[in-house]
């Protein structure tokens, strides 16, 4: 089961690119969409990853940036991103292998990868939106832009 709304978001740190990591409590102050997807290459994560590409504008409105997880090595991530000309980091939950995928309750252990699943966190690092997708199916963005506009509403109230 994956972590719901009101859960604090575990914090990690993953490799970003070869050289540089990213720790997610860093990001406070900031809206945070984690996407968890099972495989760089893969039709559907390129698919979902494209469309995240293109849907940043609208997120940063929100004041909410994006990283895409998966279980790939950070050199996998990195010619994927170049090759998808991607926008927003891919984390390497490579070693130990699906560790923060584990703490999301997004590891599918029969497969040895992340399931498809998206979580917002608010500024404070708390899981206001979370999601499993089927593995096969892309998610889209539309929940997690929902998810932003209802925290502006709950913000303005």
């Amino acid at each position: 089961m994956i972590l719901q709304k009101g859960e604090p978001a575990p914090d990690f740190e993953l490799n970003a690119t070869p050289d540089q990591k990213l720790k997610l409590s860093e990001f406070r102050g900031k809206r945070v969409v984690l996407a968890f997807y099972p495989a760089d290459w893969s039709p559907v994560c390129s698919d979902q990853m494209a469309l995240y590409n293109e849907t940043l504008k609208l997120f940063h409105r929100y004041n909410a940036v994006i990283m895409g997880i998966s279980v790939d090595s950070k050199w996998c991530h990195m010619a994927f991103e170049q090759n998808r000309k991607l926008h927003f980091p891919l984390l390497a939950d490579f070693e130990p292998k699906g560790s923060v995928s584990k703490a999301y309750g997004a590891y599918n252990e029969e497969g040895g990868e992340s399931h498809r699943a998206l979580f917002v966190i608010d500024e404070k690092g708390i899981i206001q939106w979370s999601y499993l997708s089927p593995d096969g199916i892309n998610p889209g963005a539309d929940g997690i832009l929902d998810a932003l506009e209802q925290m502006d509403k709950t913000q303005l109230n």
